[in-house]
């Protein structure tokens, strides 16, 4: 017998206000609530949005009009988003600079492209195929899904393109084709389920995704955590790090239109000891924000009005474009949802930080780039305050696609770009990178001394990214530190070896676990140098770090690229010389 229950009006009012009070989406299987008329949010001109009646020529003109200004302007100030709300499209969506495309539903397969949104490698005399990715940086693509129309969707991208909550229906390719130089890149909360053909790429973190055929080929540090399907561990050849879950994870904000038309943001959870999406089936309900409990910024805004909106109780939406700041935004309630839209750039100009975190629960920042001012900052984003002794195990601040530059579209400084105070802390994709090339660009013009210091314990760090820094490129203070995944280059520019010498030696180490720290483990690390200046530079290790039963390293690579000098040692005494041409060195674990 089928018994079939009838819910009164009053349950059914009584069910809705106890799930709207949850903050809770009604899940695919849940019956479609009536839409509500909600007036489209005014995102500025630099976001569009389009559903599946727009004309697809339409939508193919604009994003063929944003990448013909994009393809090529690195330093820019433009910022772009395209949104598509639930439904098929057929679009073939080429990337450039600072363009987010992103699906508005609830399930990444609620957005249906039939075409391709991708990615493709620039013209590069250096490279032996005259095409290469290797400065593809400062875009991304999230929550859809594409069925690739010709025989892959390329994604041929380097540091700071994610690629989040995507179902590729069919082939992969992160390369841009004939074996061409590439130096990415970061996936997470995806679904490939063709092969993924990794071909050049030098480096790579997949997390928490699910690869449904091959992963081919690998140069020197393929690192994948929580992913089902993900090729077996072989590191240093093949050079693949493999580990079964993800031991502690939260995904990115989303933006979202629900099945009532009504705009929110999605704050995925906390899980542990994860693989796979978290939108498998069987994922359930994701707690979401009301797009009103936002400020949504536009860049006239400054940092004063920013602040008092913040101080109110907002969550705070940054629409594209260059936000110029005075003084530092500061977050100061538990569960601040601070979300970047088609990568926005926040700038101090006075020497400020541009973002300052309290120590208090679940912050969520995300999808931002950080310009560091002619005016020398401390630091450009600090989480918690220096004294923080709090726990957030049950509740992280967490930071996801936080990207950081000291020079390239001005003049830059800051003595460290990230600092990270409050235990617990999430680290979920972040670039911190010295420019290299660029305006304002120099050994004392864009000066910065470390890119990320950990001082807060029991953080975790999928995906960490940081460059050219003039000393230690990474400090870890806390204790019981992990690091899944790590991608660092030496500064290229030191002028002499008497300019770039540490208290330890020659040079200074990549990352630098502290002298006192008991306990730190890291999975999968690579280090390379390409000095420059025409100067025999050496580093005498990568990685520094006490040497004790608790302090453990797994994977680790050095690497010369090219130019003078090179590195001693991979860490501490271990490790062979990679100097004066082309060489790696790889050490399996240590002690």
């Amino acid at each position: 017998m089928t018994s079939h229950f009838h819910p009164s009006r009053r349950q059914l009012l009584t069910l809705a206000a106890a799930t709207a009070a949850a903050g809770l989406v009604p899940t695919a299987a849940s019956a479609a609530p009536a839409r509500h008329d909600e007036p489209e949010p005014d995102f500025g001109p630099n976001v569009f949005v389009y559903d599946p009646s727009t004309p697809a020529a339409e939508i193919q003109s604009t994003v063929d009009r944003l990448f013909a200004r994009q393809e090529r302007n690195e330093m820019g100030t433009d910022r772009y988003a395209v949104l598509l709300k639930p439904g098929r499209y057929d679009v073939d969506a080429r990337l450039g600079y600072y363009t987010t495309v992103a699906g508005l539903g609830e399930h990444p397969d609620d957005v249906d492209i039939r075409g391709a949104v991708r990615v493709v490698g620039q013209p590069d005399p250096n490279s032996p195929a005259g095409i290469s990715a290797l400065t593809n940086f400062w875009r991304s693509a999230e929550n859809l899904s594409v069925t690739p129309t010709d025989w892959s969707n390329q994604w041929a991208v380097s540091q700071a393109s994610p690629m989040r909550r995507v179902h590729v229906k069919g082939i992969l390719w992160l390369e841009p084709g004939n074996g061409g130089y590439s130096s990415g890149g970061f996936i997470a909360d995806s679904k490939v389920d063709g092969i993924t053909i990794n071909g050049s790429q030098q480096q790579w973190l997949t997390r928490d995704s699910e690869l449904g055929g091959d992963w081919t080929n690998g140069v020197w540090n393929q690192v994948f955590s929580g992913v089902l399907g993900a090729p077996a561990q072989g590191f240093p050849d093949p050079p693949y790090t493999t580990l079964a879950t993800s031991p502690v994870t939260r995904e990115k904000p989303y933006l979202f239109v629900d099945a009532a038309g009504r705009w929110r943001v999605a704050v995925p959870g906390l899980r542990r000891d994860t693989v796979g999406t978290s939108w498998a089936s069987g994922g359930g309900a994701t707690r979401s924000l009301p797009l009103r409990a936002f400020f949504v910024a536009r860049p006239e805004h400054d940092a004063q009005r920013i602040n008092r909106e913040l101080a109110r109780g907002k969550h705070l939406l940054l629409t594209p474009g260059v936000y110029r700041l005075d003084r530092a935004l500061r977050v100061i309630h538990p569960g601040t949802v601070v979300l970047g839209l088609g990568m926005p750039s926040l700038a101090p100009t006075t020497g400020d930080a541009a973002l300052r975190v309290a120590d208090v629960d679940g912050v969520r920042i995300a999808g931002i780039l950080v310009d560091a001012g002619e005016q020398e900052s401390a630091t450009l984003v600090e989480i918690g305050h220096r004294h923080s002794r709090r726990v957030h195990a049950d509740d992280p601040i967490s930071v996801h696609d936080l990207f950081f530059r000291i020079g390239g579209p001005w003049v830059g400084r800051a003595r460290t770009s990230l600092v990270v105070n409050s235990r617990h802390t999430l680290i979920d994709n972040v670039w911190a990178w010295r420019g290299d090339h660029g305006n304002g660009i120099g050994w004392t013009a864009n000066t910065a001394d470390t890119g990320v210091v950990v001082n807060g314990d029991d953080v975790t760090a999928y995906g960490l990214f940081v460059e050219h820094y003039q000393r230690y490129q990474t400090i870890w203070n806390g204790e019981r530190g992990r690091t899944i995944f790590y991608q660092s280059e030496l500064p290229y520019d030191p002028p002499s070896q008497a300019a770039w010498r540490s208290p330890t030696g020659r040079g200074w180490a990549s990352y630098k676990v502290a002298d006192g720290v008991r306990e730190h483990e890291a999975w999968g690390l690579g280090v390379y140098s390409y000095f420059n200046q025409g100067v025999d530079i050496r580093c005498d290790r990568g990685i520094e770090a006490p040497r004790r039963d608790g302090v453990r390293f797994h994977h680790m690579v050095t690497v010369f690229l090219d130019g003078s000098g090179g590195i001693e040692k991979t860490i501490n005494e271990v490790g062979v010389p990679v100097v004066g041409e082309y060489g790696t060195s790889p050490v399996v674990s240590y002690p």
